[in-house]
């Protein structure tokens, strides 16, 4: 397996996992959020970057999106690993763990000293490894629409 930065050559195949992804959280985005999303990704703009993971085979079975920020609690920026996917077929096999070390080293490069991120609190599979590999907050998210 080898992670590596998201290039434009991967569009197709970050499309067909991107809609895995909103599929398995049941979500539904309009195409032009998908390309807005895509072009913000693939640009490294507004601070993202994005990691996917290529099989023996070099087929694309994993992403993992990234966003650099300053907060108030630190000199130093933290990087918000936004979303995570892989494939159906390749969970379970380390592919997630070394998108999250790959997305870990990548920070640290880009000087942040925290990377964090979300998840739903019943995916269950998920929470297995991020319970090996990072702490669970005490925070509470919530949220409001803005109209």
């Amino acid at each position: 397996m080898i992670i590596r930065a998201i290039k434009p050559e991967d569009k197709v195949a970050w499309q067909g996992l991107w809609h895995g992804y909103l599929a398995f959280y049941n979500v539904t985005l309009s195409d032009k959020v998908t390309e807005s999303t895509w072009s913000r990704i693939a640009g490294g703009q507004g601070g993202f970057f994005a990691l996917v993971a290529e099989d023996n085979d070099g087929v694309v079975v994993g992403f993992s999106h990234c966003l650099m920020h300053f907060n108030t609690w630190d000199i130093e920026p933290r990087c918000y690993l936004e979303d995570l996917y892989v494939a159906g077929s390749k969970r379970g096999g380390g592919v997630g763990r070394a998108l999250i070390e790959a997305a870990s080293a990548e920070a640290r490069r880009l000087g942040a000293n925290h990377l964090y991120w979300f998840t739903d609190a019943g995916n269950q599979t998920a929470r297995h490894l991020y319970d090996r590999i990072g702490t669970l907050s005490d925070f509470v998210r919530y949220d409001k629409k803005l109209p």
